[in-house]
């Protein structure tokens, strides 16, 4: 028995965006297909490997359905997929959709006991995992679950080393001969697949989108930050596997015929030679992957051919960084403000530099292609008018189905109407623009008075001797919490708390809300997604902090 996934939006207006042409109507595998016929050569993935065009994707992708198929795979199933940024990953992909499957991808680095859950919540009947990565061993330790699995049938294992005894050997379901296998025509309004959150909650949670939500509503956001119809070359610094990846494969390739940059690991000097090797159009990542770039350009003196766009999402975008990437790289600089769970705004391509209000930079004008924003009062969910700061709703062409294996989560977070409550604070000015400016629950308590983190991270990136900072709160017996910024130097430099306090002084932020302590650290720590990791720092801040204030030995 497949997972429920029932979609929360009205039926009717669900279909007026595929009868109005905001979203294709096709599902992935079909429109992908489409893609190939109509230019049969053109270059679909640049990887470590070299380059595989949309007619040799097109014969691994049948081969792999079709072996897939024979292992007992049906159309509504859920395949997870676990791979590092590599063709495997994009086979795998539009396989799952070829057989009308839903896939449920996560990325490498993620430990068991995470993919436990993600496994046993969607009740997912095989996954495909990397034999080795980077010294981890996937597909043997999710071998390991599978007993304590009822729905798990098949592990197959992907890549180099020897497949763990147990696994089924991706080289030989690729062997499956292409030319007899049918593609399935899953519903376009139906499940095709699985977003993972961040984990920002104790658990990951996990987002059903459709064909039509993610080629449609996530394909017209691509779309607008392109500026003719040359099909985009996008590199992706982010995991495929990743929300934000989600617009590789299904958006990327199949709704816009373009052509896929892939690194299985990011390093500042790795995207830089594939922006030189490739000259892609969009490079999509987080803000903290640019900054680390930047530094890397400035220590070498590298330089490399403008693209269109570097699209920055994940986490919030400061005016320091956007100003410097859209001076060195040459290029319009987008702030992305998105989530998996269904939510998309974006600057766009009429400003080289994001526009920027006293919070820092805007998160741009919602376009209704993609999503609709309101900005409504907590409590009573009644829209507010425009100025005054609520919590940021979301409801569109490419919102999500349901949240997989939750009903709680559906509770908390859709209205009857289907729109999605973010738990983001922010307000629309009196041109539409929306402005974020926090987040409900990401507060920090000091002696009774509320900091918001992301409010002191936006005036300390502007600090000359700071390259990247996150704020995280740790415990303390006196005022209950205390604000901790850790940080990565530029020049190296050790900030103390008492130069960061002058610099948010004349910023104009009040004495209770600047760090009492600084962490500075190499680097900082990313989760699989490539996000800054909140949660590794906060343990590592608290050490520090426990440390510190242990008594010493006499």
């Amino acid at each position: 028995m497949t997972v429920a996934l029932p979609d929360l939006l009205p039926a009717g207006l669900r279909r007026s965006w595929a009868v109005d042409g905001t979203c294709p109507d096709l599902d992935l595998y079909s429109l992908f297909r489409a893609r190939q016929i109509a230019d049969l050569h053109r270059t679909a993935v640049l990887d470590a490997k070299g380059t595989l065009c949309y007619t040799a994707l097109d014969r691994k992708v049948r081969s792999l359905a079709g072996g897939l198929r024979a292992l007992g795979v049906r159309p509504g199933d859920v395949v997870a997929v676990q791979l590092p940024d590599q063709r495997n990953a994009v086979v795998a992909d539009l396989a799952v959709a070829a057989l009308g499957a839903v896939a449920l991808p996560f990325p490498v680095g993620r430990g068991a006991k995470e993919a436990e859950c993600l496994l046993r919540g969607s009740e997912a009947v095989a996954v495909i995992a990397a034999t080795e990565h980077r010294g981890r061993a996937h597909a043997a330790d999710l071998l390991a679950l599978a007993p304590s699995l009822p729905a798990l049938r098949h592990v197959v294992s992907a890549g180099p080393g020897t497949p763990p005894p147990g696994t089924v050997p991706l080289r030989d379901l690729l062997r499956t001969d292409p030319a007899g296998f049918v593609a399935a025509r899953p519903d376009p309004d139906g499940p095709a697949r699985i977003l993972v959150s961040s984990g920002s909650e104790a658990e990951p949670k996990m987002i059903a989108y459709s064909h039509n939500a993610l080629a449609g509503g996530r394909g017209n956001f691509l779309a607008s930050l392109m500026p003719d119809d040359t099909p985009p070359r996008c590199l992706f610094l982010v995991p495929l596997a990743s929300a934000f990846g989600s617009n590789g494969t299904a958006v990327t390739l199949a709704r816009h015929g373009g052509s896929l940059v892939l690194l299985d690991h990011f390093t500042p000097g790795a995207a830089l030679e594939a922006m030189r090797a490739h000259a892609p159009t969009h490079v999509l990542g987080v803000p903290t992957m640019i900054r680390m770039m930047l530094e890397h350009m400035e220590r070498t003196g590298e330089r490399v051919p403008a693209p269109t766009a570097l699209v920055l999402g994940g986490a919030p975008l400061d005016e320091a960084t956007a100003a410097a990437a859209a001076a060195s790289f040459g290029c319009h600089v987008v702030n992305l403000y998105g989530s998996a769970d269904g939510v998309n705004c974006h600057t766009g391509l009429d400003h080289k530099v994001p526009p920027t209000d006293r919070s820092g930079v805007v998160a741009g004008r919602p376009d209704p292609r993609v999503a609709e924003i309101r900005v409504t009062d907590p409590e009573t969910h009644e829209p507010l008018p425009d100025g005054r700061i609520g919590e940021i709703v979301s409801r569109g062409p490419m919102t999500p189905l349901c949240y997989v294996a939750s009903p709680e989560l559906d509770t908390r977070y859709r209205t009857p109407e289907g729109w999605v409550r973010t738990g983001d604070l922010g307000y629309l000015d009196e041109d539409g623009v929306l402005h974020v400016v926090g987040r409900l629950k990401d507060v920090v308590i000091r002696g009774g008075a509320n900091i918001s983190p992301a409010e002191v991270e936006r005036e300390l990136a502007g600090h000359p001797a700071v390259r990247d900072v996150v704020c995280v709160g740790v415990p303390d017996p006196l005022m209950g919490e205390r604000l901790v910024a850790c940080l990565v130097a530029r020049g190296g430099g050790r900030p103390t708390p008492d130069g960061l306090g002058a610099h948010l002084a004349a910023r104009g932020v009040e004495r209770y809300k600047h760090p009492e302590h600084v962490l500075v650290l190499d680097a900082l720590p990313l989760t699989a997604a490539g996000k800054p990791d909140r949660a590794a720092l906060r343990r590592r801040a608290l050490d520090e902090s426990s440390a510190a204030t242990a008594p010493r030995p006499r």
